[in-house]
């Protein structure tokens, strides 16, 4: 495997911070990296240009674009239109930058160790890494949406990977939408599909990477001379935790944040050591990058007698118990 690791990932304004906070993560775990950041909007693309990343490379949407991501552009929303593109960012950048290899990230991942523990089980004969959802049985979608989450997905530059890839980026041409069919959700369930048509697929080992609100609850977690650890409860595995993905953290007015969404069952360890390590991690990013609005506020407001009872609401927490 190549030293140097190479990422993209792609986001518009309103993920700015979070995609900052992921690129700030992984120059604290990794010596040698590269990320590509597809900035879905002019505004995003200043922002990022004005920073001056020494580990990225930042592509205009303009640039990015094809007749191809064009045709299909008006008929997706705008997160179906993301969707539609994370395959193809990936085929971007192998094309355009002939990297040997490449791992689509979320922007909302953040690293507590290095991720190259993960690309690296990758044998010889591997061309694709993909990560499963690793569904807590109370909230089980696979059925609905997918067995596999794309969220930390790598490919090999060579015939097979790249096999792989086009077959991917295809279908996700053709449909990629945000409604749940028997054999396809999104970019996602197209995922479930690549041991059926592909050799060379490997699937994610390491339980420290791709733990997410919805397996959050299987694990507890502990701090340790400056690093977590993620147990797994039934086998009582330990293992480092790499990346937690912060699907569905919102900020709210009146200083109120929202973990995840209220269905998942956020534990108090992972609270404890991951959620306020991130939102103190949002914070620097915001003072660093001069980021005035700071965090994107959701359109739903609280009022005063909502934060009376904002102790009895699942995963809402005031702001100010986590800095």
């Amino acid at each position: 495997m190549p030293k140097t690791k190479y990422f993209v990932t792609l986001f518009n304004s309103r993920y700015v911070s979070r995609g900052l906070i992921m690129y700030e993560s992984l120059k604290r775990v990794m010596c040698d990296f590269h990320l590509y950041i597809i900035a879905f909007d002019r505004q995003s693309y200043l922002k990022l240009t004005e920073c001056g990343l020494e580990n990225a490379t930042i592509i205009s949407l303009e640039e990015f674009e094809d007749e191809e991501l064009l045709r299909v552009k008006p008929q997706r929303t705008a997160a179906e239109y993301c969707w539609t593109c994370s395959s193809k960012s990936v085929l971007y950048i192998m094309e355009r930058f002939g990297v040997v290899e490449c791992t689509y990230v979320d922007a909302d991942l953040c690293f507590f160790s290095d991720p190259s523990v993960l690309i690296g089980e990758l044998k010889d004969n591997d061309n694709v890494l993909i990560t499963l959802h690793r569904y807590s049985a109370y909230c089980d979608q696979s059925e609905s949406a997918g067995k596999y989450c794309v969220q930390f997905v790598t490919f090999k530059n060579n015939k097979g990977g790249m096999q792989v890839l086009r077959w991917w980026t295809g279908e996700c041409i053709e449909w990629c939408y945000a409604v749940s069919e028997e054999n396809r959700f999104g970019d996602q369930k197209y995922l479930d599909f690549f041991h059926e048509k592909f050799e060379g697929i490997h699937d994610l080992n390491h339980i420290g990477g791709g733990v997410a609100p919805w397996n959050v609850s299987q694990y507890s977690f502990e701090q340790k001379n400056g690093d977590i650890f993620v147990c797994e409860k039934a086998t009582g595995v330990k293992m480092p935790l790499v990346f937690y993905h912060f699907h569905g953290l919102d900020f709210y007015n009146k200083d109120v944040v929202h973990l995840a969404d209220n269905v998942y069952q956020i534990p108090d360890t992972a609270i404890t050591c991951i959620y306020k390590k991130y939102i103190r991690a949002a914070e620097e990013v915001c003072r660093k990058y001069d980021l005035k609005d700071g965090f994107w506020k959701n359109e739903i407001e609280f009022r005063d007698d909502d934060l009376d009872s904002l102790d009895h609401m699942k995963n809402y927490y005031q702001y100010s118990l986590f800095i």
